[in-house]
Formats: structure tokens, C-alpha cells, sequence
């Protein structure tokens, strides 16, 4: 039977890099670093291969950009009760925000 609250919650579901893939259930308020300990302290069995030694090298891919850390489910207007997918990734470090638009590209020499 589905409660209100299930409806009110954020299903993801979890891909890593070698295809294993794992639903779990967060709330609109939970944010990238909330999501990524919560699975760390709940890795799931059959994941064992891809363990990590701490939940800060884990990232989450939405849409082809790296969530950083503390924008949560609710700012990305996921659809509560729907199951969204996400890419997990170990990766010490991430690009800064929006870096890719910083960058200036010189248009190439006209050929005459």
C-alpha cells in the first residue's frame, strides 16, 4: 500500500560505473551529502567490488553535471514519488561550479 509520505519522498536510483544499480528513498531536504553517506553507511550487497573507504569521495552525476554537496533533491525538482536515476562515482575531487562557462574560448582565425 503507498502512504502519503512514500509520495512525498525522492526515489533514486543509483548507477556506478561498472552498471550495478540500487533504489533507495531520500526526502526533498536531503542533499547530495546526505545521499552519499547514507549509501556509503548502507552500501548495498553486491556492491562489495566497489567499495569505498569514506563517503566523501562519492559523487552523484544528475543530467551530466556533478551534484555538489549541498544542493538538495527538493532544488533539482525531482518529482516526489517517481523514481529518478543518478550515476554514483568515486572522485576525490569535483570541477568548481559552472567552470566550464567560465572558460574563453578564441574563435579560430577567419581563412581568407
Amino acid at each position: 500500500m503507498t502512504t502519503q509520505r512514500d509520495l512525498d519522498m525522492v526515489h533514486l536510483r543509483l548507477i556506478l560505473v561498472s552498471g550495478k544499480t540500487q533504489d533507495f528513498t531520500f526526502s526533498p531536504n536531503d542533499s547530495a551529502t546526505d545521499i552519499a553517506k547514507h549509501v556509503f553507511d548502507n552500501w548495498p550487497a553486491g556492491w562489495e567490488e566497489e567499495q569505498v573507504s569514506s563517503p566523501s569521495i562519492l559523487r552523484l552525476i544528475f543530467q551530466g553535471r556533478f551534484l555538489h554537496g549541498n544542493v538538495t533533491l527538493g532544488a533539482l525538482k525531482l518529482p516526489p514519488g517517481r523514481t529518478t536515476v543518478m550515476h554514483l562515482v568515486a572522485r576525490e575531487t569535483l570541477p568548481e561550479p559552472n567552470s566550464h562557462d567560465e572558460q574563453t574560448l578564441t574563435p579560430p582565425e577567419p581563412r581568407w
